[in-house]
């Protein structure tokens, strides 16, 4: 599935290079009286690849809603490419999880990622695709990026898993957006396919922005280049692996002496695990310090010890 864009070659609404590709402010949002989001700020400059991660219930999928404009804020504001949601929606391509199609529906790989053109034309009868000439050569440009060329005639049953998600990634990019977002995107592949999956997402870094959702931890040791940890707040880093602000958000506060703070410290060995925001700060604005110049340490004290 890919969101509706506009005929090729056509000029597209200039975007600034200074200008964040995605940009959420005191962002509040909540269904009925029960609140999902709370002051969320995030910012998602281009070309960068942002995970989003956070337990189930946790807000991501309601985020990525509000992001594709299908939600309306309570309060504060979401921007894409310096306007609103729904302005933005012919630079966006979307990927959804791919876990619940029909295995046995008989049309080819080909056909898949020509389906990503049904939003560019007009007809009689509606938004159509082509199998002129042209289109099935940028089709299979698209296949050849996403690692399946010649696997056009293949019928998509036939596919792996993560074969499969490349093929709906395919779709999208027929559209050329400028920003990738993908919900649960290898929901259905195993987790070693998940890790060869999110290193081919990170091949198409550049030309392209990438949001990835997902209640998986472990893709944070994948190669993007920040995470987002969601649960009701939201916390953002730079670089990819988790910060302690983002497991206490997952698991709570426990002193190290509790059976769960053990757990939080074996998890934190798994990952690469990057300073709170407010260390990062202080260690930027802080000069380094030489050997030479640096204080000796004091002697331990009976307390110390």
């Amino acid at each position: 599935m890919h969101m509706p864009s506009s005929v090729p070659g056509m000029p597209g609404t200039p975007h600034t290079p200074h200008e964040p590709v995605i940009a959420v402010r005191d962002l509040c949002f909540g269904y009925g009286d029960e609140p999902v989001l709370d002051h969320v700020d995030l910012t998602v400059e281009r070309g960068e690849f942002l995970a989003v991660l956070g337990p189930n219930g946790g807000g991501k999928t309601t985020l990525l809603k509000l992001l594709l404009g299908l939600l309306a804020p309570r309060s504060g504001s979401v921007t894409l490419f310096g306007g609103a949601p729904q302005a933005a929606l012919p630079r966006i391509g979307y990927v959804p999880q791919y876990s619940t199609a029909r295995l046995d529906f008989p049309v080819t790989v080909l056909d898949v990622v020509l389906m990503g053109l049904a939003g560019t034309r007009r007809g009689l009868l509606g938004r159509h695709w082509s199998r002129d000439a042209t289109s099935i050569d940028r089709a299979r440009e698209a296949l050849d990026q996403v690692g399946l060329s010649g696997m056009e005639k293949r019928m998509v049953g036939e596919l792996s898993g993560g074969q499969r998600q490349r093929a709906v990634v395919a779709r999208a990019l027929m559209a050329q957006p400028e920003l990738l977002l993908l919900d649960e995107p290898t929901a259905s592949i195993d987790p070693q396919g998940s890790f060869c999956f999110f290193e081919f997402l990170g091949t198409l870094r550049g030309p392209h922005t990438l949001v990835v959702v997902s209640h998986d931890l472990s893709i944070a040791t994948s190669t993007f280049s920040n995470v987002a940890f969601v649960n009701r707040t939201l916390v953002h880093s730079r670089g990819a692996g988790l910060t302690p602000d983002m497991l206490t958000m997952l698991y709570g506060h426990h002193e190290k002496t509790c059976p769960m703070g053990a757990f939080i410290s074996s998890v934190s060995g798994l990952f690469p695990v990057l300073p709170r925001m407010d260390e990062m700060k202080t260690s930027a604005a802080t000069p380094p310090v030489s050997a030479d110049t640096a204080p000796a340490a004091p002697s331990p004290t009976a307390k110390d010890a």
